[in-house]
């Protein structure tokens, strides 16, 4: 494990520092947190901006560690996140470079790196949510393409969505973690309907979305046939393992901004408080050095993240649930406001202990691989 960085990794972090200093003052302001098309629009533009400036590929072809920088400095500098294509980036895109065809990296890593076309995730259902292995959307094979009936939760803006990783059942009568297939299926085929769904919070970033008979191209299947669990796998290893990385940044950030308020407001005068924020500074200190860690590891093992993604996945989303926790405790009443960031915060943190694999999941991931535990029946 090595957690220095190179002279050019360096030089890289200043380059962008530089640009992102002359950039992000001439950028519109962002749109409503309820407007989708019009937060597209604005995600795309951005991915555009970092496209047009040589940044667009640093999720896909630089190095874990440049992408860890990359996370970090536009984090600090306060830029756009990912938003709407965070599918596509962070997901969607990793996997099909790391396991799609060469006419499939040339026919989608283009679009998406550019921000011209949005991608969404298709793997929860109504019964198969964190026990991902129970899905039952079907797909059968008719010619040259897959027949695919079912449904999706919890699909990650398919409404705004040109195109959807989804995981279907090829083989019923395989063992459940075989007989999946990866597919990229486009969300205007005919037969798909989308129906958002509004979360505590009052947004509206998931939907339902309904299969009837939508023909999928064999050609846009990702992997081999009933091999989907392992391109799975690889799927969740980047959302485990970096894709959380700029989150802990903003934390950190979030974590000052407290402190400064809590002295501000008199709320510093509680030594339960100020040892709670001091914790947590500790945790979210430990937490970015598992990062560089889980970064570190990948970089030497060629790029794709491990079990460690997993250690930080479990810690990392109950942290933040006590961070927002504390926020609530200096802003006393006001955490009832909903217009306060913190408040949106704190709600939408709920849900990091379910997302990307319950913390119950994780823990019987680390079981068995890192433990060596037997698996449950």
């Amino acid at each position: 494990m090595d957690l220095a960085y190179t002279a050019a990794e360096e030089e890289f972090r200043a380059r962008l520092r530089d640009w992102l200093a002359g950039t992000l003052p001439t950028l519109p302001p962002p749109p409503p947190a309820g407007d989708w098309p019009a937060r597209r629009a604005h995600d795309s533009a951005w991915q555009r901006r970092l496209y047009d400036a040589g940044y667009g590929n640093v999720h896909l072809d630089a190095s874990p560690t440049l992408r860890l920088i990359f996370l970090e400095e536009t984090e600090k500098a306060g830029a756009p996140y990912v938003g709407a294509n965070f599918v596509g980036l962070l997901h969607a895109g990793p996997t099909i470079a790391a396991e799609g065809t060469p006419e499939q990296r040339e026919r989608w890593l283009g679009p998406i790196l550019r921000g011209e076309e949005i991608w969404c995730q298709g793997f929860s259902e109504p019964d198969a949510g964190s026990d991902l292995a129970s899905l039952r959307t079907k797909a059968v094979r008719d010619g040259d393409a897959y027949v695919v009936t079912g449904q999706k939760i919890w699909t990650s803006h398919a409404e705004v969505a040109d195109w959807c990783e989804l995981l279907v059942r090829t083989d019923p009568g395989a063992p459940r973690h075989r007989g999946i297939t990866w597919l990229a299926m486009r969300m205007d085929a005919p037969g798909v309907t989308v129906r958002p769904l509004r979360t505590l919070a009052g947004s509206t970033e998931f939907a339902e979305v309904f299969l009837d008979e939508v023909r999928v191209p064999a050609a846009d299947r990702v992997g081999e046939e009933n091999d989907g669990w392992r391109v799975t796998m690889v799927t969740l290893s980047f959302e485990r393992g970096t894709a959380f990385a700029g989150e802990v940044v903003a934390c950190r950030r979030t974590l000052t901004e407290v402190a400064t308020r809590a002295r501000a407001n008199g709320c510093w005068d509680d030594p339960v408080l100020r040892r709670r924020l001091g914790r947590l500074h500790a945790e979210f200190t430990a937490l970015w050095r598992l990062v560089q860690w889980n970064v570190s590891e990948a970089a030497a093992t060629g790029g794709v993240p491990g079990t460690g993604g997993s250690v930080f996945k479990l810690r990392y989303s109950q942290a933040r649930q006590e961070l927002y926790d504390a926020t609530a405790e200096v802003l006393g009443p006001g955490a009832l406001d909903l217009s306060l960031p913190w408040t949106r915060e704190r709600l939408s943190s709920l849900s990091y202990t379910i997302a990307a694999g319950t913390s119950q999941i994780q823990r019987n991931i680390l079981a068995e691989r890192v433990l060596g535990l037997p698996k449950g029946r």
